[in-house]
Protein backbone atom coordinates (compact mmCIF):
# COMPACT_ATOMS: atom_id res chain seq x y z
CA UNK A 1 0.00 0.00 0.00
CA UNK A 2 1.73 3.23 -0.78
CA UNK A 3 2.02 5.81 2.43
CA UNK A 4 2.77 9.73 1.10
CA UNK A 5 4.62 12.33 3.36
CA UNK A 6 1.58 14.91 3.46
CA UNK A 7 3.47 17.63 1.96
CA UNK A 8 4.42 15.36 -1.02
CA UNK A 9 1.34 14.89 -1.59
CA UNK A 10 -0.35 17.93 -1.56
CA UNK A 11 2.68 19.15 -3.84
CA UNK A 12 1.29 16.18 -5.88
CA UNK A 13 -2.06 17.14 -5.89
CA UNK A 14 -1.53 20.53 -6.36
CA UNK A 15 0.97 19.84 -9.81
CA UNK A 16 -2.22 17.93 -11.04
CA UNK A 17 -4.20 20.90 -10.81
CA UNK A 18 -2.04 23.26 -12.26
CA UNK A 19 -1.30 20.72 -15.42
CA UNK A 20 -4.81 21.27 -15.74
CA UNK A 21 -5.11 24.12 -16.30
CA UNK A 22 -6.13 25.59 -12.89
CA UNK A 23 -4.78 28.53 -11.26
CA UNK A 24 -1.93 27.89 -9.05
CA UNK A 25 -3.49 29.72 -5.98
CA UNK A 26 -7.02 27.76 -6.48
CA UNK A 27 -4.68 24.51 -7.12
CA UNK A 28 -3.05 25.07 -3.68
CA UNK A 29 -6.42 25.67 -2.08
CA UNK A 30 -7.43 22.70 -3.76
CA UNK A 31 -4.92 20.41 -3.09
CA UNK A 32 -4.42 21.57 0.60
CA UNK A 33 -8.30 20.92 1.07
CA UNK A 34 -8.02 17.10 -0.01
CA UNK A 35 -4.99 16.37 1.49
CA UNK A 36 -6.73 17.71 5.02
CA UNK A 37 -9.23 15.28 4.32
CA UNK A 38 -7.10 12.63 4.22
CA UNK A 39 -4.89 13.63 6.85
CA UNK A 40 -8.13 13.54 9.38
CA UNK A 41 -9.33 10.23 8.09
CA UNK A 42 -11.75 11.26 5.82
CA UNK A 43 -10.30 9.57 2.67
CA UNK A 44 -13.60 9.50 0.54
CA UNK A 45 -13.49 13.45 0.72
CA UNK A 46 -9.52 13.54 -0.14
CA UNK A 47 -7.71 13.19 -3.33
CA UNK A 48 -9.29 9.95 -4.49
CA UNK A 49 -11.76 12.87 -5.74
CA UNK A 50 -8.93 14.51 -8.07
CA UNK A 51 -9.62 12.62 -11.10
CA UNK A 52 -13.16 13.72 -10.73
CA UNK A 53 -12.62 16.99 -10.39
CA UNK A 54 -9.96 17.40 -13.47
CA UNK A 55 -12.44 15.43 -15.73
CA UNK A 56 -15.14 17.89 -15.13
CA UNK A 57 -12.42 21.13 -16.22
CA UNK A 58 -11.57 19.05 -19.06
CA UNK A 59 -15.15 18.30 -19.95
CA UNK A 60 -16.21 21.82 -19.76
CA UNK A 61 -18.59 21.48 -16.89
CA UNK A 62 -16.15 22.65 -14.01
CA UNK A 63 -15.21 26.39 -15.01
CA UNK A 64 -12.33 26.47 -12.85
CA UNK A 65 -12.33 30.65 -13.31
CA UNK A 66 -15.16 31.02 -11.73
CA UNK A 67 -15.47 33.49 -8.60
CA UNK A 68 -18.22 34.05 -5.98
CA UNK A 69 -21.13 36.13 -7.56
CA UNK A 70 -23.25 37.92 -4.20
CA UNK A 71 -26.54 38.47 -5.53
CA UNK A 72 -28.29 39.71 -2.55
CA UNK A 73 -26.57 40.88 0.29
CA UNK A 74 -27.61 42.19 4.27
CA UNK A 75 -26.09 43.52 6.75
CA UNK A 76 -26.08 39.58 8.25
CA UNK A 77 -26.18 37.57 4.95
CA UNK A 78 -25.52 36.68 1.54
CA UNK A 79 -26.95 34.60 -1.77
CA UNK A 80 -24.41 33.06 -3.55
CA UNK A 81 -23.97 31.61 -7.32
CA UNK A 82 -20.80 30.17 -8.11
CA UNK A 83 -20.84 29.65 -11.52
CA UNK A 84 -20.00 25.86 -11.49
CA UNK A 85 -16.27 27.05 -10.23
CA UNK A 86 -14.22 24.58 -7.41
CA UNK A 87 -16.15 24.36 -4.01
CA UNK A 88 -13.46 24.44 -2.03
CA UNK A 89 -12.50 27.87 -3.10
CA UNK A 90 -15.88 29.31 -3.34
CA UNK A 91 -17.02 27.81 -0.24
CA UNK A 92 -13.75 29.16 1.89
CA UNK A 93 -14.43 32.66 0.26
CA UNK A 94 -18.32 32.65 1.12
CA UNK A 95 -17.65 31.32 4.71
CA UNK A 96 -14.63 33.96 4.97
CA UNK A 97 -17.28 37.05 4.62
CA UNK A 98 -19.95 35.35 7.01
CA UNK A 99 -17.09 34.99 9.87
CA UNK A 100 -16.27 38.81 9.15
CA UNK A 101 -20.22 39.99 9.30
CA UNK A 102 -20.53 37.75 12.38
CA UNK A 103 -17.94 40.20 14.19
CA UNK A 104 -20.93 42.83 14.31
CA UNK A 105 -23.90 40.43 14.06
CA UNK A 106 -25.39 37.82 16.04
CA UNK A 107 -26.09 35.54 12.89
CA UNK A 108 -24.24 35.44 9.95
CA UNK A 109 -26.34 33.06 6.83
CA UNK A 110 -25.42 32.51 3.32
CA UNK A 111 -26.29 30.42 0.92
CA UNK A 112 -24.28 29.15 -2.32
CA UNK A 113 -25.87 27.34 -5.22
CA UNK A 114 -24.01 26.08 -8.46
CA UNK A 115 -20.79 25.37 -6.50
CA UNK A 116 -18.82 22.16 -7.86
CA UNK A 117 -18.10 19.51 -4.89
CA UNK A 118 -16.96 21.67 -1.70
CA UNK A 119 -15.62 18.77 0.11
CA UNK A 120 -15.49 18.03 3.89
CA UNK A 121 -18.10 20.15 6.35
CA UNK A 122 -15.91 19.87 8.87
CA UNK A 123 -12.92 22.00 7.04
CA UNK A 124 -15.88 25.19 7.39
CA UNK A 125 -17.14 24.70 10.43
CA UNK A 126 -13.25 24.66 11.61
CA UNK A 127 -12.72 28.20 9.94
CA UNK A 128 -15.46 29.74 12.20
CA UNK A 129 -14.30 28.16 15.54
CA UNK A 130 -10.99 29.57 14.96
CA UNK A 131 -12.67 32.55 15.58
CA UNK A 132 -14.71 31.43 18.36
CA UNK A 133 -17.96 31.25 16.46
CA UNK A 134 -19.96 28.22 16.26
CA UNK A 135 -21.17 26.78 12.74
CA UNK A 136 -23.30 24.81 11.38
CA UNK A 137 -23.03 23.52 7.39
CA UNK A 138 -25.67 21.74 5.67
CA UNK A 139 -25.26 20.50 1.66
CA UNK A 140 -27.31 18.78 -1.12
CA UNK A 141 -25.80 17.08 -4.35
CA UNK A 142 -27.84 20.01 -5.99
CA UNK A 143 -30.61 17.85 -7.18
CA UNK A 144 -27.95 15.14 -8.95
CA UNK A 145 -26.77 11.81 -7.37
CA UNK A 146 -29.41 10.60 -5.57
CA UNK A 147 -28.04 7.66 -3.50
CA UNK A 148 -30.52 7.08 -0.80
CA UNK A 149 -34.17 5.52 -1.28
CA UNK A 150 -36.36 6.16 2.37
CA UNK A 151 -37.09 3.06 4.08
CA UNK A 152 -39.29 0.68 2.54
CA UNK A 153 -38.30 1.78 -1.34
CA UNK A 154 -35.94 0.47 -3.46
CA UNK A 155 -34.56 3.34 -5.69
CA UNK A 156 -32.94 6.17 -4.41
CA UNK A 157 -34.33 9.40 -4.22
CA UNK A 158 -32.33 11.66 -1.98
CA UNK A 159 -27.81 12.16 -1.43
CA UNK A 160 -26.42 11.39 1.50
CA UNK A 161 -26.67 15.04 2.67
CA UNK A 162 -24.47 15.68 5.21
CA UNK A 163 -24.38 18.19 8.17
CA UNK A 164 -22.37 19.58 10.17
CA UNK A 165 -21.96 21.37 13.63
CA UNK A 166 -18.87 23.08 14.97
CA UNK A 167 -18.37 24.03 18.28
CA UNK A 168 -14.54 25.91 20.00
CA UNK A 169 -13.66 25.49 23.13
CA UNK A 170 -12.93 21.73 24.12
CA UNK A 171 -9.52 21.08 26.06
CA UNK A 172 -8.42 19.07 22.94
CA UNK A 173 -10.23 21.68 20.46
CA UNK A 174 -13.06 22.24 18.67
CA UNK A 175 -15.84 20.20 18.68
CA UNK A 176 -16.61 19.01 15.08
CA UNK A 177 -19.39 17.03 14.55
CA UNK A 178 -19.21 16.52 10.62
CA UNK A 179 -21.63 13.22 9.51
CA UNK A 180 -23.33 12.15 6.48
CA UNK A 181 -27.12 11.14 6.88
CA UNK A 182 -26.58 7.61 5.11
CA UNK A 183 -24.95 4.63 6.75
CA UNK A 184 -21.70 5.95 4.65
CA UNK A 185 -20.95 8.81 2.32
CA UNK A 186 -21.24 7.86 -1.38
CA UNK A 187 -17.25 8.61 -1.25
CA UNK A 188 -16.40 5.66 0.73
CA UNK A 189 -18.09 3.28 -1.64
CA UNK A 190 -16.64 4.77 -4.47
CA UNK A 191 -13.76 4.67 -2.45
CA UNK A 192 -13.70 0.83 -2.74
CA UNK A 193 -15.32 0.48 -5.93
CA UNK A 194 -12.26 1.21 -7.58
CA UNK A 195 -10.05 -0.54 -4.67
CA UNK A 196 -11.62 -3.45 -6.10
CA UNK A 197 -12.69 -4.44 -2.22
CA UNK A 198 -16.25 -5.20 -0.83
CA UNK A 199 -17.85 -2.36 1.49
CA UNK A 200 -18.80 -3.46 4.90
CA UNK A 201 -22.18 -5.11 5.61
CA UNK A 202 -25.11 -2.56 6.83
CA UNK A 203 -23.40 0.24 3.99
CA UNK A 204 -25.54 -0.84 0.95
CA UNK A 205 -28.54 -2.48 -0.60
CA UNK A 206 -28.70 -3.78 -4.31
CA UNK A 207 -31.65 -2.65 -6.35
CA UNK A 208 -34.24 -5.65 -5.07
CA UNK A 209 -33.59 -4.22 -1.75
CA UNK A 210 -30.98 -6.88 -0.32
CA UNK A 211 -28.07 -5.92 1.80
CA UNK A 212 -24.74 -6.25 -0.38
CA UNK A 213 -21.47 -6.20 0.48
CA UNK A 214 -20.40 -5.28 -3.60
CA UNK A 215 -19.91 -1.52 -3.99
CA UNK A 216 -20.80 -2.12 -7.78
CA UNK A 217 -24.21 -2.60 -6.93
CA UNK A 218 -24.67 1.25 -5.87
CA UNK A 219 -23.83 2.15 -9.13
CA UNK A 220 -25.30 -0.72 -11.93
CA UNK A 221 -28.60 0.01 -14.11
CA UNK A 222 -31.20 -0.24 -11.95
CA UNK A 223 -28.77 1.60 -9.49
CA UNK A 224 -28.76 0.02 -5.75
CA UNK A 225 -29.06 2.57 -2.60
CA UNK A 226 -27.11 3.32 0.66
CA UNK A 227 -28.92 2.74 3.62
CA UNK A 228 -30.05 5.46 5.55
CA UNK A 229 -28.35 6.58 8.99
CA UNK A 230 -30.14 5.28 12.13
CA UNK A 231 -30.07 1.31 11.71
CA UNK A 232 -33.40 -0.23 13.11
CA UNK A 233 -34.88 3.71 13.27
CA UNK A 234 -33.99 4.17 9.69
CA UNK A 235 -36.60 6.63 8.90
CA UNK A 236 -34.88 8.96 11.33
CA UNK A 237 -31.81 8.99 9.00
CA UNK A 238 -33.83 9.47 5.79
CA UNK A 239 -35.81 12.55 7.61
CA UNK A 240 -33.07 14.47 8.74
CA UNK A 241 -31.73 13.76 5.11
CA UNK A 242 -35.32 14.79 3.62
CA UNK A 243 -35.31 18.46 5.41
CA UNK A 244 -31.97 18.72 4.55
CA UNK A 245 -32.53 18.59 0.87
CA UNK A 246 -35.34 21.31 1.43
CA UNK A 247 -33.42 23.69 3.21
CA UNK A 248 -30.50 23.15 1.44
CA UNK A 249 -31.53 23.40 -2.36
CA UNK A 250 -34.86 25.60 -1.68
CA UNK A 251 -33.09 28.09 0.63
CA UNK A 252 -30.20 28.81 -2.05
CA UNK A 253 -32.38 29.01 -5.08
CA UNK A 254 -31.09 25.92 -6.71
CA UNK A 255 -32.15 22.49 -7.21
CA UNK A 256 -33.77 19.67 -5.11
CA UNK A 257 -33.52 16.25 -5.76
CA UNK A 258 -36.22 15.32 -8.95
CA UNK A 259 -36.87 12.80 -11.87
CA UNK A 260 -34.46 12.59 -14.67
CA UNK A 261 -31.54 14.40 -12.53
CA UNK A 262 -28.85 15.99 -13.74
CA UNK A 263 -25.05 14.44 -14.42
CA UNK A 264 -23.08 14.90 -10.45
CA UNK A 265 -21.40 17.80 -10.55
CA UNK A 266 -21.32 20.20 -6.91
CA UNK A 267 -23.62 21.13 -4.13
CA UNK A 268 -26.19 23.62 -2.82
CA UNK A 269 -24.79 25.36 0.30
CA UNK A 270 -26.07 26.85 3.55
CA UNK A 271 -23.71 28.28 6.29
CA UNK A 272 -25.09 29.63 9.70
CA UNK A 273 -22.62 31.35 11.59
CA UNK A 274 -23.30 32.46 15.55
CA UNK A 275 -21.25 34.83 17.32
CA UNK A 276 -21.79 33.74 21.24
CA UNK A 277 -20.71 36.87 22.78
CA UNK A 278 -24.31 38.11 21.38
CA UNK A 279 -26.23 35.18 23.59
CA UNK A 280 -25.28 33.91 26.76
CA UNK A 281 -21.96 35.22 26.05
CA UNK A 282 -18.62 33.87 24.94
CA UNK A 283 -17.40 33.12 28.53
CA UNK A 284 -20.36 31.58 29.63
CA UNK A 285 -20.28 29.43 26.79
CA UNK A 286 -16.85 28.35 27.16
CA UNK A 287 -17.49 27.40 31.19
CA UNK A 288 -20.44 25.36 30.06
CA UNK A 289 -18.37 23.32 27.18
CA UNK A 290 -15.92 22.85 30.47
CA UNK A 291 -17.88 21.63 32.92
CA UNK A 292 -19.83 19.41 30.18
CA UNK A 293 -17.01 17.73 28.50
CA UNK A 294 -15.28 16.69 31.73
CA UNK A 295 -18.95 15.58 32.82
CA UNK A 296 -19.39 13.18 29.25
CA UNK A 297 -15.29 12.16 29.69
CA UNK A 298 -15.45 10.93 32.70
CA UNK A 299 -18.13 8.91 33.02
CA UNK A 300 -17.74 5.66 34.04
CA UNK A 301 -16.84 3.40 31.12
CA UNK A 302 -17.21 -0.62 30.11
CA UNK A 303 -14.77 -2.51 30.14
CA UNK A 304 -12.11 -2.48 27.28
CA UNK A 305 -13.18 0.91 26.36
CA UNK A 306 -10.04 2.95 26.89
CA UNK A 307 -11.81 6.55 26.83
CA UNK A 308 -14.61 8.30 26.03
CA UNK A 309 -14.54 9.57 22.11
CA UNK A 310 -16.71 12.86 20.94
CA UNK A 311 -16.69 14.90 18.04
CA UNK A 312 -13.66 15.60 16.26
CA UNK A 313 -11.51 13.20 19.14
CA UNK A 314 -11.14 10.85 15.79
CA UNK A 315 -9.96 12.91 13.29
CA UNK A 316 -7.44 14.83 15.37
CA UNK A 317 -6.65 11.04 16.26
CA UNK A 318 -6.19 10.59 12.75
CA UNK A 319 -4.51 13.63 11.93
CA UNK A 320 -1.89 12.90 14.39
CA UNK A 321 -0.69 9.33 13.31
CA UNK A 322 -0.82 10.35 9.63
CA UNK A 323 1.10 13.70 10.22
CA UNK A 324 3.75 11.29 11.81
CA UNK A 325 3.23 8.25 9.76
CA UNK A 326 2.16 9.55 6.15
CA UNK A 327 -1.06 9.22 4.31
CA UNK A 328 -1.57 5.53 3.13
CA UNK A 329 -3.74 4.85 0.02
CA UNK A 330 -4.73 1.92 -1.39
CA UNK A 331 -3.63 0.55 -4.65
CA UNK A 332 -6.87 1.29 -6.99
CA UNK A 333 -6.97 5.05 -6.08
CA UNK A 334 -3.18 5.45 -5.89
CA UNK A 335 -2.93 4.07 -9.48
CA UNK A 336 -5.75 6.33 -10.93
CA UNK A 337 -3.32 9.18 -9.73
CA UNK A 338 -0.78 7.84 -11.25
CA UNK A 339 -2.55 7.43 -14.84
CA UNK A 340 -3.71 10.95 -14.56
CA UNK A 341 -0.35 12.26 -13.54
CA UNK A 342 1.13 10.36 -17.21
CA UNK A 343 -1.30 11.80 -19.27
CA UNK A 344 -0.53 15.48 -18.02
CA UNK A 345 3.34 14.71 -17.83
CA UNK A 346 3.21 15.24 -14.10
CA UNK A 347 6.20 13.44 -12.34
CA UNK A 348 4.96 10.47 -9.74
CA UNK A 349 6.39 11.57 -6.10
CA UNK A 350 8.57 8.18 -4.39
CA UNK A 351 6.16 5.79 -2.72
Amino acid sequence: MPVLKPADLTAFAAELFCAAGVSRPDSDVVAASLVESNLRGHDSHGVMRIPFYIGKVKDGSLNSSAQLTIEKESASSLVCDGGWGLGQVLAQDLMKRLITKCQTSAIACGTLRRTCHIGRLGEYAEMATEHGLTAMVIANNHGAAPRVSPVGGKRPRLGTNPICIGVPGGSKGPFIFDIGTSATAEGKVRVKKIAGQPVPFGWILDPDGKPTTDPNQLYGNPPGTILPLGGDQAYKGFGLAFMIEMMAGGLSGGQCSTPNPPPPLGNCVVFWVINPEFFGGTQHLQKEIGQLETYVREVPRIDGVDAIMLPGDPERQTRQSRTASGIPLDEGNWQALVDLAHQLNVAVPAV
